[in-house]
């Protein structure tokens, strides 16, 4: 994929999981929600391996060690080994481990795949300021981490030591709703010191970087349901992706998005990795894909046709991220998304 502005979504005659050799896929809001296989996923997973494309599986969450992360995916019924597991917490340790000797002590704010994932660089988990550490590194520590791990990160990172952090994602779903997410934590930190941490996960470099080293993906497709990490991690990665709708993109979220957030092909979930992609074709003054033309008027998106509302959905991007250019779309796409439920 080009770093040039993305006005449509792209088709592609090949089923993706044929025209893709790996797929790096995003666990929460793609294969399961609140610890659920999302429908669908179990199976459409399990063919497109049958059919030789590799299965990776890259989180942002760096609580959990790859293998808890495989044996829970197993338990789901989708076969994966700790080496298909890639975390924010062994791309920062990566990260770490190239800016300090080798053996050198790091504060750990976060939870077990912190500690292990620095251990597997040679580097020595620590849990206190006091313990002379080389680095601070924050990850998402779960909902008991005690609110004087982020006074104890405060305070060697005021003494000047280096701060990273797994990722910032200021969010994160759960089984009853959206929680504060380690990018959150950061923020009470930064506020306490003024500093800012050097951060690993997606969107940024080393994230890609480290899946990149783990998979030996040639041809990756990134699979996501965020436009701001999974997405934009994509086109800073310079590779394609497929965004699906199980997650917490929303329809008008995707006719808004900038260019760094569009994404390659759209699709409703993961039988999306099974099929080819419609094209989207200009037509008139708008754009066609399926039964359904879009078109972008003075001030609101319009629609036109019946058929499949994905279909729809494709237009629709079409004519709103042409409209917008490398910019944002600001027309009103409210009622063309209801006439397709979306």
């Amino acid at each position: 994929m080009s770093q040039s502005v993305r006005t449509r979504p792209e088709g592609s005659g090949q089923a993706l999981s044929e025209a893709y050799d790996t797929a790096l896929l995003d666990l929460d809001g793609v294969v399961y929600a609140g610890g659920n296989a999302i429908v669908h996923a179990v199976e459409s997973l399990a063919t497109a391996r049958a059919g030789g494309m590799h299965l990776a599986y890259v989180t942002n969450n760096a609580l959990r060690t790859p293998d808890t992360v495989a044996e829970h995916l197993t338990e789901l019924g989708i076969p994966t080994g700790a080496d298909d597991v890639i975390t924010s917490a062994q791309a920062v340790a990566r990260l770490i481990s190239e800016q300090v000797p080798a053996g050198a002590r790091v504060l750990v704010i976060g939870g077990e795949g912190l500690r292990v994932a620095l251990r597997e660089r040679g580097l020595v988990p620590v849990e206190s300021a006091d313990d002379d550490p080389a680095a601070v590194v924050q990850g998402f520590g779960g909902p008991d981490l005690p609110w004087g791990r982020f006074a104890e990160a405060s305070y060697a990172v005021a003494r000047g030591v280096p701060w990273f952090a797994s990722n910032t994602d200021l969010t994160i779903p759960s089984g009853r709703g959206i929680a504060p997410g380690n990018g959150a934590a950061v923020e009470v930190v930064r506020i306490a010191t003024g500093a800012e941490p050097q951060v690993a996960g997606k969107p940024l470099p080393p994230m890609h970087r480290e899946t990149i080293l783990r998979t030996g993906a040639v041809r990756p497709l990134v699979v996501g349901d965020r436009l701001d990490t999974d997405i934009e991690g994509a086109f800073n990665g310079e590779v394609d992706s497929l965004l699906v709708l199980t997650g917490v993109t929303d329809g008008a979220q995707l006719l808004t998005a900038p260019p760094q957030h569009r994404p390659t092909y759209v699709d409703a979930d993961l039988r999306g990795l099974l099929t080819g992609q419609p094209e989207v074709v200009e037509a008139d003054a708008g754009f066609r894909c399926g039964g359904w033309t879009a078109t972008a008027g003075a001030e609101r998106l319009e629609l036109d046709g019946d058929g499949e509302a994905l279909d729809g959905l494709r237009a629709l991007c079409a004519a709103a991220w042409t409209a917008a250019g490398d910019g944002t779309c600001e027309l009103d796409g409210g009622k063309a998304l209801a006439r397709l439920g979306l």
